[in-house]
């Protein structure tokens, strides 16, 4: 009697080693189809040859849960195309008229007028130029989500950083900002769109006239580290933290789309870097990794 006991136990011992076999490697099935039906982003559903009912159940619940992210996903992306064509479409629609607008008044300076007339023209012509930065960024980051880009090539990063900021000295000088450079004398090449990074430099430089109050500081370091620090008065963490949102300006930022630091963050992560800032009592670094 003692030796069936012993061989039940035994053989139920057997049954349940091959049957957690059986379910790990069901586990690990199930997850490589995951992974694969993920990455792939493919309309594959998961299937499991194995027969036990709580992994059928289990690969049940999670194509229930795949199905639905999918909708979720076209959902978003069929929003995010009719918004980049909206975009299109709208900045194209304010640029015809807003040419003439612009036309006009560049006519009208030549015309005898009285003081307050003219103080009046300056204030329009001041804001058909708001529109007209306005449309031109809109234009820009609508080229730049949907990947349009120049082919990538071997680029100098030391020259293109020289190059963009010799390019916005007078205007950082006229606003009381002398920058400090400090690019290492090792020649650092990458192969990307030299475009992309020198638009990516603009607005960073664009982003300082706007919100430093004197101070800039530029590096760029080994491997390919690049920052930007400026004195920032006034800007909270919260709003460093959002600084790369579409569409998202700092209250008393002037003139400002609230799209150049976005645009900024596509390029560079279409390049294959990453953009991040950061804020040090009242000094704010944004880093670029190549």
């Amino acid at each position: 009697m003692t030796y069936i006991i012993i061989a039940l136990l035994a053989a139920l011992c057997i049954f349940l080693v091959i049957k957690i076999h059986l379910m790990h490697k069901s586990t690990r099935e199930i997850i490589e189809k995951l992974d694969m039906i993920i990455d792939g982003d493919t309309n594959n559903i998961i299937t499991v040859p194995s027969g036990d009912k709580q992994i059928q159940q289990l690969a049940f619940e999670l194509n229930k849960r795949l199905r639905r992210i999918r909708k979720l996903q076209l959902r978003c992306q069929s929003g995010e195309n009719e918004l980049k064509g909206a975009i299109t479409n709208i900045s194209h629609d304010i640029r015809t008229p807003l040419t003439a607008i612009l036309g006009y008044l560049e006519i009208m300076k030549d015309i005898p007028k009285s003081e307050k007339l003219s103080q009046y023209l300056e204030i329009i012509q001041g804001r058909a130029n708001a529109m007209k930065t306005l449309t031109e960024e809109l234009f820009r980051y609508s080229a730049c989500v949907s990947g349009e880009g120049g082919e990538p090539q071997p680029t100098n990063i030391n020259k293109l950083l020289e190059d963009s900021i010799m390019g916005a000295y007078g205007a950082l000088t006229e606003k009381g900002i002398t920058p400090k450079v400090d690019i290492t004398e090792a020649k650092i090449v990458r192969t990307l769109d030299p475009n992309s990074l020198s638009r990516v430099f603009s607005n960073l430089l664009s982003n300082a006239l706007k919100y430093s109050s004197g101070e800039l500081e530029i590096t760029l370091r080994e491997p390919c580290i690049i920052t930007f620090s400026n004195a920032a008065e006034g800007l909270t963490q919260t709003q460093v933290e959002k600084l790369f949102d579409r569409f998202y300006t700092v209250e008393n930022a002037n003139k400002s789309t609230g799209i150049g630091l976005s645009i900024a963050r596509t390029l560079t992560e279409q390049m294959g870097g990453t953009i991040t800032a950061s804020l040090d009592k009242t000094i704010l670094t944004i880093t670029i990794i190549l």
